[in-house]
């Protein structure tokens, strides 16, 4: 017993010989070192977070009100979408000049600060690349499945891999069509944030012969379980063989949301495939093929994205410092 009645505890495994976590491709965190994703992880704690006290001092200590988001940052280094990287910070995984901080406000200059997250030291010289893949049936949108089944990774080229791209956002297994895949993390966030109102366009087919009033059904709204949901555009471009074929364009990112609307009013989907992403097209790129953007579609995209919605600062964040929009979207909700 010690002079304060407590019993004194074990000591402390010292932090070197825990392996620093780091996830899997498409996992909370993302891929943002070289280190081999698979590696066992330590199944004892980390580190626990600063104490208050603590955490304000190191706030203090590397905050300049002059700076950029820290999320805003690591998200524009690759490291994963912005609202991932809030998570990192709050779990305090992440180190400015050896100090973990806890607040997604703090503000840093980049080339006057060393950032770690994991323990892993991060380089903020990334050469960006935005590149689209059209997706066929049966691919799963991760980077690799522990499962064998086909996955995004088993198209790309070494280069294409090394540079670390992530999905934006998700089609489900059995939606083909255009995937936009990126290490820029402040693209992906904006393109599948709900605030940006970015339109995608679906070829759907559908069983049964659908009603000439179904497009302005659609355009009307429907309600679904989650709530009411309206698309932007709805065009009927024919039937055949008891299965009609419709295109669609909304820019609501949740789950399923496209096969959900055509289950509601009667007509299962046989097919799916994501044509467009605003005015960025599949066109006629062969399925299971990938493509660097040119520099016109990748202008496009930026443009798209580039004023920050009413209400929100151009970081996105709203006048009480919340991140504005459906938390399903920035999980990359399933079409």
């Amino acid at each position: 017993m010690t002079s304060s009645g407590k019993r004194p505890g074990a000591p402390r495994e010292p932090r070197a010989v825990r392996a620093p976590r780091t996830p899997r491709a498409g996992e909370s965190g993302g891929p943002f070192s070289d280190e081999n994703p698979q590696r066992l992880i330590s199944g004892r704690p980390r580190r626990d977070k600063p104490r208050l006290s603590e955490a304000e001092e190191n706030f203090t200590a590397v905050h300049d009100p002059a700076g950029v988001r820290l999320q805003k940052v690591l998200a524009q280094a690759g490291v994963a979408s912005r609202r991932v990287c809030e998570d990192l910070i709050a779990e305090g995984r992440v180190q400015l000049n050896g100090l973990v901080v806890v607040e997604p406000g703090v503000r840093v200059v980049p080339d006057r600060v060393t950032i770690h997250v994991d323990g892993v030291r991060l380089s903020l010289d990334v050469e960006h690349r935005y590149v689209m893949f059209n997706k066929p049936a049966g691919v799963v949108t991760t980077m690799d499945d522990p499962q064998g089944r086909r996955s995004i990774g088993d198209y790309l080229d070494p280069e294409m891999i090394a540079a670390r791209l992530v999905h934006v956002g998700r089609l489900d297994r059995e939606t083909e069509g255009l995937l936009l895949l990126t290490n820029d993390g402040e693209l992906a966030h904006r393109l599948t944030h709900p605030s940006y109102e970015v339109p995608k366009t679906y070829l759907v087919e559908v069983s049964g012969r659908v009603p000439k009033s179904l497009s302005r059904t659609l355009m009307d709204g429907i309600t679904l379980e989650d709530g009411p949901i309206a698309v932007d555009s709805c065009r009927q471009l024919g039937s055949a063989q008891g299965r009609s074929m419709v295109e669609v364009t909304l820019h609501s990112g949740r789950n399923r949301i496209v096969r959900r609307i055509f289950d509601h009013v009667g007509h299962s989907v046989t097919r799916l495939v994501r044509t467009a992403i605003g005015a960025i097209t599949i066109g006629d790129q062969p399925q299971g093929t990938v493509r660097d953007l040119g520099k016109q579609e990748l202008g496009h995209l930026l443009d798209l994205t580039s004023a920050a919605p009413e209400g929100t600062s151009a970081d996105g964040i709203a006048p009480d410092g919340t991140t504005q929009g459906d938390d399903s979207t920035h999980r990359g909700g399933h079409r």
